[in-house]
């Protein structure tokens, strides 16, 4: 079984939760590409028999680049088993960690020609470190008003490791 993994990220947490589900589809005997969503073009679609598709919120959307890929290649990927999660820090909240209630995916459901049967929502991460003072600013006024963590010295994880392994194995058994 050849799987193609495709991550869109911004700070790496989408790259991390790949890498895990990579390892869960190789430890069940999946042969895995994993690239980043700007060298996926490289990759011809039909060689393989599975694909996901990770990404990434930021400022309330996914990348325009996702769409483009995904509108571009909607037939292949609707034929084929295929999946997609997306990793947002409003999914740290239990009203909104699922697909059918996480804002984002649902949005993502109406832009998108592709329509995923099988589909997950992880909390990403807050690093403030790591972040430009623009982005510190404007990600820490966004904690203020949703209620989560400011304190811009600190790095807050909130990925269920456990949920993504469940959503990982779901993943590859599927066929």
């Amino acid at each position: 079984m050849k799987t193609l993994i495709i991550y869109s990220t911004i700070d790496g947490q989408t790259h991390r939760i790949c890498q895990r589900i990579q390892n869960v589809c190789e430890q069940a005997g999946e042969q895995v590409t994993l690239v980043e969503l700007s060298q996926a073009q490289s990759h011809n679609l039909a060689e393989f028999d599975k694909v996901l598709i990770g990404a990434s919120i930021r400022y309330g959307k996914h990348r325009p680049e996702l769409y483009q890929y995904i509108n571009r290649h909607h037939a292949v990927l609707s034929a084929k088993t295929s999946a997609f999660f997306s990793v947002n820090v409003v999914a740290r909240k239990p009203l909104k960690n699922t697909p059918e209630t996480n804002p984002y995916m649902q949005k993502f459901m109406t832009l998108s020609m592709w329509q995923p049967k099988i589909r997950a929502v992880f909390a990403g991460m807050i690093d403030y470190p790591r972040y430009r003072l623009f982005d510190r600013v404007m990600i820490r006024f966004i904690m203020w008003i949703t209620k989560g963590p400011t304190d811009t010295k600190g790095t807050f994880e909130f990925t269920d490791w456990d949920k993504v392994d469940e959503f990982a194995s779901e993943f590859s058994q599927a066929k």
